[in-house]
């Protein structure tokens, strides 16, 4: 499941943007994490990159393309599509990063210590040193790559009727933009693959809803700093990213049912959400004049909001609290006691994003073993069971990352309004001291500390003024006007 508190960069300059990146710097050095790596990581990925370990299958015949945000250059996955008979053939290939990385190497010890690339605003903290994560390894186009190539065919409803992975080179033929794709789709150039990206995409957006699952299709949140102005607002996503997701997790479905049935792997999991969440979402709802019938069933909920509308977009943004709790479970003779990701209603596993996150590349060699008939490596055996804790770890530090820069960003905004009164809601208040709560403010869509001279009440419209906005350290507070 994607992050949902990435705050992108789109216009940087003058004071603001100082402010900015200070204050990104300060969150990098209180987290104790840094884009750059120590020389020796550096050194050992440049040996990686000239000398990678190829595999003798060479598929450089299928024209694949990437769609990423635009500017990227960590590509982990590149796709193509195709008709067969009354179904479709999903050919996804996937960074190789075991190609280069060798259990125990500098790179590999590297890896287990930052566990995924951390994001925010304009910068990057890279799981993996550039020379490989935005070169060697990466899928860029022109250049031929080793992959971990999944073939997975698709019948007529869009169900997965068959998968397997294994190792080949591969070629990108384009590296394609979301905007830039939808673009080719909307208006009728692009190619088959394109076109039936859009066909499986919805298909498998129909069978989501059947067997109750949902993708929470979160909008971008993307500040412009100039002089000394801070202006955050929400990007919903083009309909070609939705469909793109989808191929990932048809991947990813493809992936836990492989390791499912050889008893061995590591799954992503989510247990059901906690009742106390979604009644606070019922207030968040309410708070940001959202619609939300008592009787309308969660994922029901989510697919009738249309994120290109900023109040529904921060409605989308605040349903990822029910993604909370959110693990990794690894199994190695007895498949684990619940092993579902609730939200998508599925086994589910990581297998599509290895340059940026450490347990992918694990999940990838579980299954091109098991695809090939041959046990899995040893050197995934021995680490198996210490990745779930080592996951954990990365996902908390990433949150804090992103909740920091958010933070700050939300701090930029306000910092000119402090005195102001705001209309809100109560959506959560302290059950120690019910003084203490949280409000949602719905212009701007902010979440933030309140307190008053009485209790709290939950789930009620209420004046706040705002008594702090605080770009240094990173604080807003509001109290009961």
């Amino acid at each position: 499941m994607p992050s949902s508190r990435v705050v992108h960069l789109r216009t940087a300059e003058g004071v603001a943007a100082e402010s900015l990146r200070t204050g990104i710097a300060g969150i990098q050095a209180e987290l104790e994490v840094s884009p750059d790596f120590p020389a020796a990581v550096e050194e050992a990925a440049r040996k990686a990159a000239a000398a990678p370990r190829l595999p003798d299958l060479d598929r450089t015949d299928i024209a694949f393309v990437t769609i990423d945000p635009a500017g990227s250059m960590d590509l982990d996955q590149a796709l193509h599509l195709e008709r067969d008979g009354e179904g479709y053939v999903v050919h996804y290939a996937i960074a190789d990063v075991a190609a280069f990385v060798a259990a125990g190497d500098p790179v590999d010890l590297e890896a287990h210590r930052r566990g995924e690339t951390l994001y925010g605003a304009d910068s990057k903290v890279p799981l993996h040193p550039t020379a490989l994560s935005e070169d060697a390894a990466s899928l860029l186009p022109d250049q031929v790559r080793p992959a971990l190539l999944w073939t997975i065919r698709v019948d007529a409803t869009g169900e997965g009727t068959d998968v397997r992975v294994e190792r080949a080179l591969v070629r990108s033929t384009a590296r394609l933009d979301y905007v830039g794709a939808q673009r080719m789709i909307d208006d009728g150039s692009a190619g088959e693959s394109l076109v039936l990206l859009a066909e499986v995409g919805r298909l498998r957006l129909e069978r989501e809803a059947a067997r109750g699952g949902v993708s929470l299709p979160l909008p971008e949140q993307e500040v412009d700093v100039s002089d000394d102005v801070w202006e955050l607002e929400y990007r919903s996503q083009l309909p070609v990213e939705e469909w793109n997701a989808q191929i990932s997790l048809l991947t990813g479905f493809g992936a836990a049912s492989l390791m499912i049935r050889a008893r061995t792997g590591l799954l992503r999991t989510l247990p059901p959400p906690d009742p106390h969440d979604v009644e606070r979402l019922h207030h968040t709802a309410r708070a940001l004049h959202v619609e939300w019938p008592a009787e309308q069933p969660y994922p029901d909920f989510i697919r009738s909001l249309d994120p290109s509308r900023p109040n529904h977009a921060a409605m989308v943004t605040a349903c990822t609290r029910l993604l909370r709790g959110s693990g990794y479970v690894a199994f190695d003779g007895e498949v684990p006691a619940d092993p579902e990701h609730s939200a998508l209603a599925s086994e589910y596993a990581h297998v599509t994003a290895p340059l940026r996150r450490l347990g992918d590349r694990y999940a990838g060699e579980v299954c091109v073993a098991l695809c090939a008939g041959r046990p899995v490596p040893g050197w995934v055996l021995g680490e198996l069971h210490a990745l779930p804790e080592v996951l954990q770890e990365s996902g908390r530090r990433a949150h804090r990352y992103e909740a920091a820069i958010l933070d700050l960003v939300e701090a930029g905004v306000l910092k000119d309004r402090v005195g102001e009164q705001f209309e809100a809601v109560v959506v959560e208040v302290d059950q120690r001291d019910r003084t203490r709560g949280v409000v949602t403010i719905r212009d701007p869509a902010v979440e933030a500390p309140v307190r008053g001279a009485r209790p709290l009440p939950l789930g009620t419209d209420v004046r706040v003024e705002l008594t702090r906005a605080d770009v240094a350290a990173r604080k807003v507070e509001f109290r009961l006007a």
